[in-house]
């Protein structure tokens, strides 16, 4: 059986990480029996999580994840799609993981208020200069990225960019490419899901809600795989 190594429910989602509510959800899709356990980054193969081990291989990264879903386990979760939506996904995907990511990162832990209730939660038991350090430490990669050198309403504003982009991309209709949800779909529940959790308060969270497109969708994906609650 497979196990997915994540962090556990927190701040009202199955898993504070997108990436992992991403792979959760895509093994939920898939059918294949699998559990669910707690492991700390210093567990993972590459020092960040998720992670499966599946018999005695231990494998690190959503993407490759994926892969190894459909090479050993015959998983084709986008078996429905064509070449061109295949595309698209990836490059929505790309846009919500390497842009829209940061901008969830700012909200938790660059606004203290966020971070005092949600992220220094990671820090129980430490010294307290630990905790500090812990967010300091973020800020700086956030500076270092790019994200933290801007304001929040410049932030707000990148994120709505993303967000605008990916409703657009939904329209009316159920899933990204129409009945049948696919990997993408994951990706973007899980991304949007992160954004809108009712657990922080921000701007990035407003600007998504502006598109009731994507919070109606957000809800028919906890729907279909998360009931009876988003948080389990």
């Amino acid at each position: 059986m497979i196990t997915l190594y994540g962090f556990g429910p927190m701040f009202g989602l199955p898993d504070p990480s997108p990436f992992v509510l991403k792979t959760l959800t895509q093994l939920k899709m898939s059918g294949l029996p699998f559990r669910l356990e707690r492991a700390t980054r210093e567990d993972a193969p590459k020092g960040k999580i998720p992670f499966i081990r599946d018999g005695e291989l231990v494998l690190g990264d959503s993407v490759f994840i994926l892969d190894h879903l459909q090479r050993s386990h015959g998983v084709d979760l986008d078996a429905h799609l064509t070449e061109p939506q295949r595309s698209v996904g990836w490059a929505l995907e790309r846009m919500l993981e390497d842009h829209l990511y940061w901008a969830i990162i700012h909200a938790r832990w660059a606004i203290d208020e966020n971070f005092e209730k949600g992220p220094s939660q990671f820090f129980v038991g430490a010294p307290e200069a630990a905790k500090r350090a812990g967010q300091a430490g973020m800020k700086q990669v956030l500076h270092g990225q790019g994200f933290g050198r801007h304001s929040d309403a410049e932030i707000a504003d990148l994120a709505g960019r993303d967000f605008a982009s990916a409703s657009r991309l939904l329209g009316d209709k159920p899933y990204l490419f129409g009945d049948a949800p696919c990997s993408m779909d994951a990706t973007l529940f899980a991304f949007a899901a992160a954004a809108t959790t009712p657990f922080f308060d921000s701007s990035i969270r407003q600007a998504a809600e502006r598109h009731s497109n994507l919070v109606d969708y957000q809800w028919r994906m906890m729907d279909r795989f998360y009931e009876p609650a988003l948080a389990e």
